[in-house]
């Protein structure tokens, strides 16, 4: 059975290139083609579509407004189509926040062979976006807001008012072992949530944190400015050479691999250019493989959602140089495919629902401290 999908954007030439790339392929058909939301409601209703294209900023309602309706009344996979700039960054960020399965990023000149070009991108997201677990969204989450007013580092912004104090002692604990420990976090489709939701729940004073979310130039450094204003963490884009630190979060820049050095004894980032790993730039099998060759048995994995098996045998191999993984489990996953192939590969000692990742990474650090404190 194809799968059906309903192309919305305001542009007539984006209808038609979507229509005709979307019909060239055996598996799916364009069903039909909506110039605003108010078209594409009364679409939905009559063509029951499998998949829908969207863009944002549209005539008679914006596409963040209809997304959000669209998703907490009649959840469906959604893939946005959405122009390559900084403000288009920020407001597809906020779209995967509402529930938006992926993006593609289209050129603001030269559109009509930009598409083209872009035509196995989305055609492999619309059937990524086909299989994903949609969740209906009761009401736009917190961080919206706590994204453009963010709450000074140390205390609780807005989005981060669910996050679990640091248990009694837990703190000081911690802060002993942040220099030796490193958390590192691979996600791909569905994935700036996820990653999101773990961040959020870690204290100022956790490990250094390094996170390869496969996500094209452009707009990690606006999840990152996303990131920094809803955590106790720090979080920026990594930076070529800079030292690794306690209480910060570093992302890879989109088209740039993100690894991990060791520099007398500091912790150093690597970023630099090269060719895809597993058709991934930034890829999560360079950062996991930096990980169990420099990190060893001092390293924490957590494998998130996402299509593919990027980074599931780094994951193994991290394993078996001493680190703790985590994968998040099936029923919490938009797409499982990286953490069921890392389960594949007997990458994981725990598989764990989203939510309870970042309690048990904390568990784990403070047993550590309690093993290495019997020691003394």
């Amino acid at each position: 059975m194809k799968t059906r999908v309903l192309v919305v954007d305001d542009s007539a030439l984006v209808r038609s290139l979507l229509t005709e790339i979307i019909n060239r392929q055996a598996d799916m058909q364009c069903i039909g083609a909506a110039s605003d939301p108010l078209v594409a409601r009364e679409m939905i209703r009559n063509l029951n579509p499998d998949v829908i294209t969207l863009d944002v900023e549209m005539p008679r309602m914006d596409g963040l407004d209809f997304l959000a309706r669209l998703m907490r009344l009649r959840p469906m996979p959604v893939l946005m189509v959405s122009t390559l700039t900084e403000r288009g960054a920020d407001v597809t960020l906020r779209a995967l926040e509402l529930g938006a399965v992926d993006f593609v990023a289209k050129p603001k000149i030269g559109v009509s062979d930009g598409l083209r070009q872009l035509g196995t991108e989305i055609t492999e997201k619309i059937r990524i976006a086909a299989r994903a677990r949609v969740q209906r969204h009761a009401a736009a989450p917190a961080a919206a807001g706590a994204a453009a007013h963010p709450a000074p580092h140390g205390t609780a912004s807005p989005g981060a008012a669910h996050a679990p104090a640091t248990p009694s002692g837990g703190g000081a604990l911690l802060g002993r072992l942040s220099t030796e420990k490193l958390i590192f976090i691979g996600a791909s489709t569905g994935g700036t949530e996820a990653t999101r939701e773990v961040l959020v729940n870690l204290p100022a004073d956790a490990p250094a944190v390094l996170i390869t979310q496969h996500m094209p130039p452009g707009f990690t450094r606006s999840y990152a400015q996303r990131l920094d204003g809803l955590c106790r963490l720090s979080v920026a884009e990594a930076r070529d050479g800079e030292r690794v630190l306690p209480g910060h979060a570093y992302i890879a820049p989109g088209g740039h691999h993100l690894a991990v050095e060791r520099s007398g004894a500091n912790y150093i980032a690597r970023v630099f250019d090269g060719e895809p790993v597993n058709r991934h730039k930034p890829s999560v099998e360079v950062l996991f493989e930096s990980a169990a060759r420099v990190v060893g048995r001092n390293a924490l994995g957590v494998m998130l959602t996402g299509m593919g098996g990027d980074g599931a045998a780094a994951m193994r191999r991290m394993r078996d140089a001493g680190s703790w993984n985590i994968c998040q489990d099936e029923a919490s996953c938009v797409v499982f495919g990286m953490p069921r192939e890392a389960i594949a590969h007997g990458a994981a000692d725990e598989v764990l629902p989203l939510t309870q990742i970042a309690p048990r990474l904390l568990e784990r650090l403070r047993s550590t401290v309690g093993l290495a404190t019997s020691r003394v």
